[in-house]
């Protein structure tokens, strides 16, 4: 508004000049101009206090929480084999019968996943550990849903509208990064994902990077070769080991047949630990 009223001043001393009013107005506008010239200072002064304030509590566009850095050593490096990871049809996934065979209830009961828990399910796929896990969390909890393929994370968030789950989060990982907030989880899955991961200690380190002090790591998988959808369960603990956790617990109850296993661990407190 008071740019306006400036503006106008200015128009009006203008065509006083232009007509050639007598000396005393001539001195009028002379003082008007110095007042108007007084006001455009103000002006220009509060527009660039304005303009600083917004520029220091205003937020970028794109800014996110830093993520911790966490450098990968020669050692952190396997050559092993590895199975390529599953980009077919979500359905497969969708079983009735899945909740029976891996008992997911007693799953997220070893793995403390209660009320208010932060989870994050690292290779996600359709979600369906996810949405159970965000059921349990209830509102005041997250779940994060990571995985590196860009149109199952659509499917997951298509699913958490359906399913009414708005504490779902997606998160387009990378192979040994699933890019999670540091010290922010509780509770960590990989459901026959690790035998697809293909650097899984630098992997690992990054997911220890997230984890709160005494939040739980689960494993879930399969005996196998590593390039035939299995990894060997005395390599899934060395490996998880060697990025600096320490096994807690060892069940096999996921599958009556007995090829599966369910690892937990935790962050080790101690570099000799």
């Amino acid at each position: 508004m008071l740019v306006y009223r400036v503006l106008n001043r200015l128009t009006s001393l203008r065509s006083k000049w232009a007509a050639g009013r007598n000396r005393r107005d001539l001195e009028d506008g002379t003082l008007g101009l110095a007042e108007l010239f007084s006001r455009i200072r103000r002006v220009a002064l509060l527009f660039g206090i304005l303009t600083i304030s917004s520029a220091v509590f205003t937020k970028a566009p794109g800014a996110s929480v830093p993520i911790r850095t966490v450098q990968a050593q020669s050692t952190d490096i396997i050559h092993r084999p590895t199975s390529r990871p599953y980009t077919g049809d979500l359905s497969v996934f969708e079983d009735p019968k899945r909740d029976k065979k891996l008992q997911v209830n007693k799953v997220m009961d070893l793995l403390q996943i209660h009320t208010g828990s932060t989870v994050a399910d690292i290779g996600a796929g359709s979600g369906w550990f996810t949405v159970r896990a965000a059921r349990r969390v209830g509102s005041s909890g997250r779940v994060y849903g990571v995985d590196i393929n860009a149109s199952y994370l659509h499917y997951i968030r298509d699913r958490a509208q359906k399913e009414k789950l708005p504490n779902i989060r997606t998160i387009l990982g990378k192979s040994d990064d699933p890019l999670l907030p540091p010290n922010s989880i509780d509770a960590v899955l990989l459901m026959k994902t690790y035998h697809e991961v293909a650097q899984p200690i630098v992997l690992l380190r990054h997911i220890r990077s997230a984890m709160h002090p005494g939040a739980r790591l689960g494993i879930i998988d399969r005996n196998g070769r590593g390039d035939d959808h299995g990894v060997n369960r005395d390599v899934v603990i060395d490996e998880v080991k060697r990025a600096g956790f320490v096994l807690a617990a060892d069940y096999d109850f996921v599958k009556p047949d007995g090829a599966d296993y369910f690892l937990i661990f935790r962050p080790s407190l101690t570099a000799t630990e």
